[in-house]
């Protein structure tokens, strides 16, 4: 069971199911494709051997031809209304993580899309039958992808286009595509204006240059949320979601040494941080509604809602927005009896002790504010990348979750400095004590993680026994006395 909410609980929908049987179908049209499409079959090794990831996370959609439809649909498939050639209808798995699958009449207008048919005249291979004619991957940037494997590939679409396509490998009657989407869920490609070219690197450089540290929090937040404003003149929300996410994975990446080995391994490849599952942000209480308002306007609608109450002392709010498909986990520390509100909207008084989401923004400051995002979760080959981090010399902490469909495991903590204002404060507000003060000057305290998460049987979810405990192991003060050990 991974539902953690009361039954009367509107997020109590969100008690996702494991989806084995689309993943085994969808699963089994990948392995076909890769088959018979050598390039893409040597790009999953590497993948697998260089990276610890697996091609079917790096899937974007894949191209079936209409005979399909019915078995998919029984499998949980429903229709996408989104943009696509005439002809073309593109199912999604609402209850699980999959790939988009287009069902394509041979002849669509698009062959960019489409493909070759699924079954070419003349080949007298039924096989072909029972195979994508496109499987289309998504690198965080495309250029990044064709320069790393030096394929010269023309791309369609400019930079600032939503959608951007290469053909990369065309062999045995299939197709190998990468894409680039900038907050675009559709399937065409329409090239942009100057205008808006423009305005996407004007709002790149407005997420970029974002001020973090100001002596008020209170003029942070309102710091963050004028820039906002100024992006959303510039762009819709889901490019301006979209590219402020692509910066704080910078910021955070910039703070992590594991995750600097990742992306390295990854970059080699050319596919950046494309297999991102969702971003941890810690936040105080003060500012935790400040968050939640700021991630509606870029999008997000609010999935399941944690309540761990008096044992772990921390709440959760799980957001996403979903056509960019980015996935927010915020914390907050949480009293036992605020467990009864909607703490994700509702400001929050001022607590009389800290807990382990609060300790930590206040060494560090709010992931929304000066010290960006706790940690990253991507997803992997657990143990895979385990031990190639370990050559690294990156090591992992124990598994807390460890299910056959959810598996998942920080890398040791990147021990931050934390500024001495910050410790005075704390110890004058009587917040820690004065041995810990000097422990924290002394030694810093962690502050960030890459996660390594392996999901199976398309499982959206978390569990929030497993999350608790990691929470309470990840708490500055236990790390520090383990430290002082």
């Amino acid at each position: 069971m991974v539902s953690t909410e009361r039954p009367d609980s509107p997020a109590a929908a969100f008690d996702w199911p494991l989806c084995y049987e689309a993943e085994k179908r969808v699963g089994g049209f990948v392995a076909a494709f890769l088959a018979r499409n050598g390039f893409a079959r040597r790009l999953a090794e590497r993948m697998r051997d260089e990276t610890g990831t697996e091609f079917f996370e790096w899937v974007d959609h894949l191209v079936l031809a209409p005979e399909h439809e019915a078995a998919l649909r029984a499998a949980g498939f429903v229709d996408e209304k989104v943009d696509a050639p005439p002809g073309t209808a593109v199912l999604w798995h609402p209850r699980a993580m999959m790939p988009r699958v287009l069902l394509c009449r041979a002849g669509s207008p698009d062959p960019a899309v489409a493909g070759k048919s699924p079954n070419p005249a003349g080949s007298g291979d039924p096989a072909l039958h029972d195979m994508p004619s496109t499987v289309a991957i998504r690198p965080e940037v495309l250029a990044d992808f064709i320069a790393a494997h030096d394929l010269g590939a023309a791309i369609e679409g400019g930079f600032g286009a939503r959608l951007r396509r290469a053909s990369i490998a065309e062999e045995n009657g299939t197709t190998l595509h990468a894409v680039e989407r900038l907050g675009y869920r559709g399937y065409l490609v329409r090239e942009p204006s100057g205008g808006f070219v423009r305005s996407v690197l004007q709002a790149r450089e407005l997420w970029r240059t974002r001020r973090r540290d100001f002596p008020d929090d209170a003029d942070g937040v309102r710091h963050a949320f004028e820039r906002l404003d100024a992006v959303l003149r510039l762009v819709d929300r889901d490019a301006a979601c979209e590219l402020f996410f692509a910066e704080e994975r910078m910021f955070w990446e910039a703070r992590n040494r594991a995750a600097q080995v990742q992306k390295r391994r990854q970059d080699r490849l050319g596919l950046g941080w494309g297999n991102h599952d969702h971003h941890t942000f810690r936040c105080s209480r003060a500012y935790f509604a400040d968050l939640m308002a700021f991630l509606a306007r870029l999008g997000f609608h609010k999935r399941e809602r944690y309540y761990a109450g008096a044992e772990a002392g921390w709440g959760a709010q799980i957001s996403e927005q979903p056509v960019a498909g980015i996935v927010v986990f915020a914390d907050v520390d949480l009293m036992p009896e605020e467990t009864a509100i909607d703490f994700s909207s509702q400001r929050m008084p001022r607590a009389a002790q800290l807990r382990t989401v609060g300790l930590w923004c206040g060494l560090h400051g709010d992931s929304f504010l000066q010290a960006g995002m706790h940690h990253l979760e991507a997803r992997f080959d657990f143990a895979r990348l385990r031990d190639q981090l370990a050559q690294q010399g990156v090591n992992t902490m124990k598994p807390f979750s460890d299910f056959e469909f959810l598996r998942q495991a920080f890398t040791e903590g990147e021990r931050w400095r934390v500024a001495p204002h910050r410790v005075q404060a704390l110890l004058a507000d009587g917040r820690i004590t004065r041995e810990q003060a000097e422990g924290f000057l002394r030694d810093g305290a962690i502050g960030s993680h890459l996660e390594n998460l392996q999901r199976k049987g398309g499982f959206k979810g978390f569990n929030q026994k497993s999350v608790s405990a990691i929470i309470a192991a990840t708490d500055p003060r236990k790390v520090q006395a383990a430290h002082a050990m």
